[in-house]
């Protein structure tokens, strides 16, 4: 069986929900990553949301406002997803197609160990499983 952990990137950096979106922005640089878990310091340092290379662009510098002023807490929305590393790819496929994410951070022992991307997935599906992920995530 192969699980998250076995396909995930591993070194998953977090950042704190007070952090600028620039502060999110250069680590995105600096780590080579697209995505960042936010966590609220304030609450156990619990995940509370993923930021995005896109949403920096799209929810901050599209609309004006100031990326050096802005917090990853100001942008962060609903509930953030998450699987286990224990969990079967097949569940991970079922996660990121249902909630049509294209990244998903990996749980272990109640801390982030890793993400897994599209293009994690994409090395480990048979081609018909992977143009049904693609469908079915990228429809909406």
């Amino acid at each position: 069986m192969t699980t998250a952990k076995d396909i995930m990137h591993r070194g998953t950096r977090w950042i704190p929900r007070h952090e600028t979106l620039a502060s999110a922005a250069q680590m995105m640089r600096d780590h080579g990553v697209g995505a960042l878990p936010i966590s609220d310091p304030d609450n156990g340092d619990r995940m509370c949301g993923i930021i995005t290379d896109r949403d920096i662009v799209v929810k901050c510098v599209a609309e004006g406002r100031d990326p050096a002023r802005m917090t990853c807490g100001d942008i962060a929305e609903g509930t953030p997803r998450w699987v286990d590393a224990a969990a079967d790819i097949s569940e991970v496929l079922r996660e990121m197609e249902d909630h049509q994410i294209r990244r998903v951070p990996v749980i272990e022992n109640k801390r982030a160990v890793g993400m897994i991307s599209e293009a994690d997935m994409a090395r480990h599906l048979s081609e018909d499983k992977l143009a049904e992920f693609v469908q079915r995530v990228y429809a909406g």
